[in-house]
């Protein structure tokens, strides 16, 4: 039987394991990226486990979320990022230079090679052919020590992509049709690739934007095969050594085949507040906006921008509306500056922002009080622009910019036929703000500089066989980790400080939750399905676990949160029968018995209500998991193999 392509790549990079669809895995990662919001915590994990030097192929450190410094923290976190960095063997990305996706796949993504990042929209890379994952980062930390990384076998799932887009229909439309066929459930366990004659008419950031948005689905990934489009692509980044072809094979089996026609697609938007909650453009209707955001890793590329200083070229935005861009990278910035465009973009009456993440993890322009803001970002939770009451709609940039001039959600199709933006034959190549590492003879003398708001990482302890506490939160289902650890200009300069976050957290649900918890200092939280969708931050596992969490007893988890849950040394127990989660109620005291016989022995645990009710509930581990569990998480876990 033939290979898919993950298949492919997994069996090249299999060290323990069988490829056998749920069974747990260990990979051998090429390359790790991290970014600043998730980076110092990393980088904490990785000094604490005592190793000198990276082991990937390559590691790189990008600053792009926390560039809004409005106190020393956010700088300290850089400045500590650029010297540990500097020590131990990875490549530094200076604030400006660009988001990490779009960073990585023009100037270090590589064909058939596997990638983990401290970031779920990783799987960017699947863009050009790679295996690319979101992690925890710890789980990434792990990685660029040389550790494996784990994740349960996946399923494959090839989505076959058929005839060509309509004019003002974008790879946006796409990602958009398949969150609304599949859900943001849809894809867990799950790899997602993308085959068909369809895919010859993508080029390769059109291909990356759908990949990226495949996190949504909550993937494992998603991946595009590596042809000719992603050889002109990297040829034109002055990379065609790194290019080989990547395609599965003709007789690969897949568990779902999805069949869309990219001929019948038309303009769609995610609703509030759901990146699955998707109609067409035409359906929702001229409805009035306040503010459109283009940008972010989905959709800032030299492609996108182009096409939208194309549609505001000579025009202006309309008064009602706040128009800003951010522009992916330097490099686009740069080329959009030397062709003119960005001197359209300026004149149409757009705010132009830095190349970095900005409004779509909170960090400034936030909406008007109810504000309808269109976006061509990943995610639209609840309360993640910095306005609670906003109104955020997902767009391609195509019906962003022309709803940017008209005041009103517009079908770009009312422009008729469609300009002609191709991908250039040579990319501006500049690497001036990336920083190599020092050689390994000049690391000794590198000093690590921390600053006053860098803590240690939580420490934690081994499982108990007699977990009793206190149900201190119960939510439902699709929480996301913006619920459990908000982001925002306020709260992201204290990644690196566990102790000011904990004031903060699940205050999305419940603003009385952080100080229950601390007078508890114990407890457990029930959530419904999904739990912990959405970014891979391990501060939504590290946070609770600061605040004396001990298991989390959910219908359903994602896969990312999970495993971040047990590398904090939380237990993820998963209701038995569904049903049982309305039996308990928030106050309630629960008792769970013989946690490390049943762990051992793959049973179910016994669960006792101090009223004297009893319920089960699973949780599916491997022996690897179970030892972590057992250490008291991985960061102890890692500590005593390496004794």
């Amino acid at each position: 039987m033939g290979l898919t392509i993950a298949q492919k790549i997994i069996k090249n990079h299999l060290l323990s394991g069988s490829m056998i669809v749920g069974e747990e895995i260990g990979l051998k990662i090429d390359q790790t990226l991290t970014q600043d919001a998730t980076g110092t915590m990393a980088y904490l994990e990785f000094e604490a486990m005592g190793v000198p030097r990276v082991k990937t192929e390559r590691s790189v450190a990008y600053i792009d979320h926390n560039t809004l410094q409005t106190g020393f923290e956010n700088a300290d976190d850089h400045r500590y990022i650029q010297s540990v960095a500097k020590k131990h063997g990875i490549y530094f990305s200076r604030p400006g230079n660009g988001i990490c996706h779009q960073l990585q796949l023009e100037r270090f993504g590589i064909p058939g090679k596997t990638l983990i990042g401290s970031d779920s929209h990783t799987p960017t890379g699947g863009g050009i052919g790679m295996l690319a994952m979101g992690a925890g980062g710890l789980d990434v930390a792990v990685a660029m020590g040389g550790g494996a990384y784990y994740i349960p076998m996946p399923k494959m799932v090839k989505v076959n992509l058929t005839g060509k887009l309509a004019p003002w229909v974008s790879a946006k439309d796409i990602i958009l049709e398949v969150l609304r066929r599949l859900t943001v459930k849809g894809g867990v366990g799950k790899v997602i690739e993308y085959g068909g004659e369809g895919i010859k008419t993508l080029t390769v950031p059109e291909r990356a934007t759908i990949t990226n948005m495949g996190a949504e689905l909550g993937a494992t990934t998603s991946i595009f095969p590596s042809d000719e489009i992603t050889h002109a692509f990297l040829k034109a980044q002055g990379r065609e050594a790194d290019y080989i072809p990547l395609a599965s094979d003709p007789d690969a089996q897949y568990d779902e085949v999805v069949e869309i026609d990219l001929s019948a697609l038309e303009p769609l938007a995610a609703c509030p507040h759901s990146p699955d909650n998707v109609k067409s453009v035409s359906e929702i209707g001229k409805m009035k906006i306040d503010q459109v955001c283009i940008g972010s890793c989905t959709n800032s590329s030299y492609l996108d921008l182009m096409r939208v200083a194309a549609i505001l070229k000579g025009k202006t935005v309309h008064p009602a509306v706040s128009l800003s861009i951010a522009p992916g990278s330097k490099q686009v910035f740069n080329m959009l500056a030397q062709n003119g465009a960005l001197a359209d973009l300026i004149a149409s009456g757009a705010r132009i922002l830095e190349c970095a993440c900005g409004p779509c993890i909170g960090m400034g322009q936030s909406p008007n009080s109810a504000g309808i803001s269109l976006r061509t970002f990943n995610r639209n939770f609840e309360g993640r622009s910095g306005t609670a009451d906003a109104g955020v709609y997902l767009v391609s940039p195509e019906t962003a910019a022309v709803s940017a001039l008209t005041g009103v959600l517009t079908d770009a199709r009312i422009l008729g036929s469609a300009v002609d933006i191709k991908i250039p034959e040579q990319f501006i190549i500049n690497d001036n703000m990336i920083i190599p590492p020092a050689s390994e003879a000049e690391a000794k003398d590198v000093e690590v500089l921390r600053g006053p708001n860098i803590k240690e990482f939580p420490k934690s302890d081994p499982l108990a066989d007699t977990i009793s506490a206190d149900i201190l939160l119960k939510v439902g289902d699709n929480i996301t980790t913006d619920h459990i650890m908000p982001a925002g200009a306020k709260l992201l300069p204290y990644r690196s400080n566990i102790p000011h976050l904990s004031n903060y957290c699940f205050t999305r649900c419940d603003e009385e939750f952080p100080a229950r918890a601390k007078a508890a200092g114990k407890g457990i939280i029930i959530g419904g399905t999904n739990y912990g969708q959405g970014s891979s931050r391990e501060h939504a596992a590290l946070v609770p676990l600061y605040l004396g969490i001990k298991a989390v007893i959910a219908k359903s988890f994602a896969r990312i949160h999970r495993a971040n849950l047990i590398n904090a040394g939380i237990l993820p127990l998963e209701f038995e029968n569904a049903a049982d989660y309305d039996t308990v109620a928030l106050g309630d005291a629960l008792v769970i018995e013989n946690v490390l016989k049943d762990i051992a022995a793959d049973k179910p645990l016994t669960i006792r209500t101090a009223s004297g009710k009893t319920f089960t509930a699973t949780c599916a581990l491997s022996q690897r998991q179970k030892d972590i569990l057992l250490a008291g998480g991985l960061l102890n876990y890692t500590r005593e193999q390496s004794k």
